[in-house]
């Protein structure tokens, strides 16, 4: 009898194995053949993702029958990870000089809008709700930050892309993970956890600062380290040559796990490796983008360019952006078919008014107005204005904050997991619906008016 049981459950085992092959196998070759006609619909993959994660859940079929959120550590590293690759993919796109004004908008919407963000949910969640200060701190620092990972139509299309939506959008969603962290860490501290052992206010205080400027350091350290050493090693010895997707998971893996070490802000660390790489870049090719100097490079050419100091860092640079975009859509498939299976798990809950009006708040009211109030002052109009404040997509980098809570604070912060799925199924399903076509009456409008000028 025990043996057939065991023989029963081996079956099933090798069933549901089986099932979980047969459906990530459809859904990437899906989404890989039918990827045109998905964009000429107001879909993106994140959609079809996420529910296909809710389908195989436990409130539809129950291929997925456990609580995920029983194993919080794990689903923090999963969303770590997929964070890291996609802000360091962000940070190699953004190839203009660090002393262009095209920064500006980047920070205000990073800085300045997440601060007033937080703010606004913080003091709205905590006198509508009976959730804590410190719980509503947390919410805010979690649904603050806008997603570098799902935000592939709002991200500029190339290094060298200076267009200033995409560009801001694309700085946003780079800089904003990192600066949410120590609104997060105050939440957690105001709940009574002291994550890294800030117990007092000073060490908090003190904690801060070095977190954002001992990451830029790291990061930046970091990166021009591995393109000096990976130069001087092709151009003159003719070594290290291929593996170049190794050489950007060594300088992600390398950055983000020092900045960890010190206790400074790792997400700020790695988004800062990229940014640095580009700018190694860009100081050896100066204004002609890597696409133009490459562009008519043979594929048995490769080696010798790769080994030509003139095109040696565009080279390295274009094939360490190509080979981290595709890990990125790995990890995007990954982490909303787990988002989604987590949805299917607290659906119920999730249709709490509690849980709605946190999402309603910041797409309707904090967002708006935090835009706006960070771009007064700014050269910005009123579409790119208009545009700016409502592309605020959320996803990842709710839901890692949701389970970084989790994990540090059990059952204190569980409440607050289904106010963020809310939030990241709202935003997937509107903002990835109408991405598209407000960007494409932007642009139709911007070029009537050129066309009218001329």
């Amino acid at each position: 009898m025990l043996t057939r049981e065991r023989f029963n459950q081996h079956n099933m085992a090798m069933s549901t194995e089986a099932i979980w092959f047969l459906l990530i196998g459809g859904l990437v070759t899906l989404v890989a053949l039918a990827r045109g006609p998905i964009a000429r619909l107001p879909l993106t993959g994140a959609m079809i993702y996420l529910v296909v994660g809710v389908v195989v859940g436990p409130a539809v079929s129950g291929l997925v029958s456990v609580d995920l959120l029983g194993w919080p550590r794990l689903l923090r590293i999963v969303a770590e990870i997929g964070l890291v690759i996609s802000l360091f993919a962000t940070g190699m796109h953004l190839r203009v000089p660090l002393t262009s004004r095209l920064w500006h908008p980047p920070l205000r919407l990073g800085v300045l809008a997440m601060i007033v963000t937080v703010a606004l949910m913080t003091a709205a969640v905590g006198f509508a709700t009976e959730w804590t200060w410190g719980a509503a701190l947390f919410l805010a620092a979690a649904l603050a930050p806008t997603d570098p990972v799902l935000a592939n139509e709002l991200r500029v299309t190339e290094a060298g892309d200076d267009e200033p939506v995409r560009f801001a959008l694309s700085g946003e969603g780079g800089l904003n993970d990192g600066a949410a962290w120590p609104f997060a860490l105050l939440g957690l501290w105001l709940c009574g956890t002291h994550p890294f052992g800030t117990g007092s206010t000073l060490a908090f205080i003190g904690s801060l600062a070095w977190g954002v400027f001992g990451a830029l350091a790291i990061g930046w350290l970091f990166a021009v380290a591995f393109a000096k050493i990976v130069f001087l090693l092709r151009t003159r010895l003719g070594e290290a040559i291929g593996l170049d997707g190794f050489i950007a998971l060594g300088l992600m893996s390398s950055s983000y796990g020092a900045a960890l070490l010190v206790h400074a802000y790792a997400f700020v660390a790695v988004f800062a490796a990229g940014v640095a790489l580009r700018h190694q870049e860009r100081r050896t090719t100066g204004e002609t983008s890597p696409a133009q100097l490459l562009d008519d490079v043979q594929h048995g050419e490769r080696l010798d360019v790769a080994k030509d100091p003139k095109r040696a860092q565009a080279y390295l640079a274009e094939a360490m952006l190509g080979f981290t975009i595709e890990i990125e859509r790995i990890a995007e498939l990954s982490l909303m078919l787990v988002i989604g299976c987590v949805v299917s798990a607290h659906w119920r809950q999730m249709l709490d008014l509690h849980a709605v009006f946190p999402a309603l708040l910041l797409f309707l009211v904090a967002r708006p107005l935090s835009v706006l109030a960070a771009m007064l002052g700014s050269d910005a109009d009123f579409d790119q204005r208009g545009l700016l404040a409502w592309m605020g997509i959320r996803g990842v980098g709710a839901f890692y904050y949701a389970v970084m809570g989790v994990d540090e604070a059990g059952h204190t912060l569980r409440p607050l997991v289904p106010a963020v799925l809310d939030t990241i199924v709202l935003s997937v399903l509107i903002h990835g619906s109408t991405a598209g076509y407000a960007l494409g009456r932007y642009f139709q409008r911007r070029n009537g008016q050129a066309v009218s000028r001329g």
